[in-house]
């Protein structure tokens, strides 16, 4: 599979920026000649998985719509961070995007991420696959978004730091430990009695090696592609939560699309969808024998398991008061995970 167009330097991602703000000025470049652009950026390297399924859906959708859409794909963070690419979405300066900050299409999305909910991948795929989803996908209309699939956030996450082995909560006590810019993270390290520090993943590396931080948690496959393995000591396979992978996709643009281009570009998404979860599920344990050749690993034990679920409660029903999901949509997440 050949690379995705060539990656642009901050300088012509400006540039970039102030050429799609122009068009839009003038009332669009997607009219007339009935070409469109799709110009999707992310944050992950070219070689990632969720990269990669976005080079097929580039290849794919151009091939199959002869040309009259054409995808501009941005990787490795090159016009900006996930904040600032979501609201580039949000503003029609960009197409889509695909990232952590998903509870902005719906904060529905927050069934994916809550901790211990769900055992493994067929558990988890049964849910991001169905009806359910479907309909939240649907909600985010809203909000100005067109989510045409969701998929699983890149696996489950694993613990790394450089003081102790995780294997019951107890033992992230006091560690200061990096989470994402997602309120159930945040909430989760709290209740599982970490020191949680809001830090972009990009500073991770320097954090650890400054000793800002102890630790983090992600996926394996980010924790190998950016090295974060060679400033920690320990991994710890607790598999506490994976995350949404809805393709975020600008309502604006995609309503101006024919019928018969809505169509084609929904059914190449949902195939990049499906294609982008079978290469993170293939390279899991990739990564982690990878990433057990260099650090000390240890599995949650069933007593630690149950432990950790406990207290993953304070967390469920922190949103639950909060009003973002109920009781009966978490019960009803089981039962669609479990196939009954």
């Amino acid at each position: 599979m050949r690379n995705s167009k060539p990656r642009r330097s901050a300088f012509a991602a400006a540039a970039l920026t102030a050429a799609a703000v122009l068009s839009l000025v003038a009332g669009g470049c997607d009219s007339g000649d009935h070409m469109f652009v799709f110009r999707w950026a992310g944050a992950q390297p070219s070689q990632h998985p969720r990269s990669q399924s976005m080079v097929f859906f580039e290849q794919e959708l151009e091939r199959r719509t002869g040309g009259r859409i054409q995808v501009e794909n941005y990787f490795s963070g090159v016009l900006g961070r996930e904040r600032d690419v979501m609201d580039m979405v949000a503003t029609g300066v960009l197409q889509g995007t695909r990232g952590g900050l998903y509870a902005d299409a719906s904060v529905k999305y927050r069934l994916f991420e809550l901790p211990f909910l769900f055992a493994n991948w067929d558990e988890v795929l049964r849910f991001a696959y169905s009806d359910f989803t479907k309909q939240i996908n649907q909600g985010a209309r809203v909000n100005g978004y067109h989510i045409p699939a969701c998929g699983i956030s890149q696996g489950f996450r694993v613990h790394t730091n450089a003081v102790r082995p995780i294997r019951k909560p107890e033992d992230l006590r006091r560690l200061k430990m990096r989470v994402p810019p997602q309120e159930v993270f945040l909430i989760a390290a709290q209740a599982f009695g970490a020191n949680p520090q809001e830090i972009p993943f990009a500073e991770v590396y320097q954090a650890i090696r400054t000793g800002v931080i102890d630790g983090q948690d992600n996926a394996a496959s980010n924790v190998w592609d950016y090295k974060i393995h060679e400033v920690q000591k320990y991994l710890s396979v607790t598999g506490y939560a994976t995350g949404a992978d809805p393709f975020i996709v600008s309502l604006d643009w995609y309503q101006r699309l024919p019928r018969d281009l809505q169509l084609t570009f929904d059914e190449v998404a949902r195939e990049a969808i499906s294609y982008s979860d079978r290469l993170n599920r293939e390279s899991a344990q990739k990564y982690l024998d990878l990433l057990s050749q260099e650090l000390e690993t240890n599995y949650l034990t069933l007593e630690g398991l149950e432990r950790f679920r406990e207290l993953s409660q304070v967390v469920y029903r922190h949103f639950v008061d909060k009003g973002d999901i109920s009781w009966h949509e978490i019960e009803e997440v089981r039962r669609i995970a479990k196939g009954n």
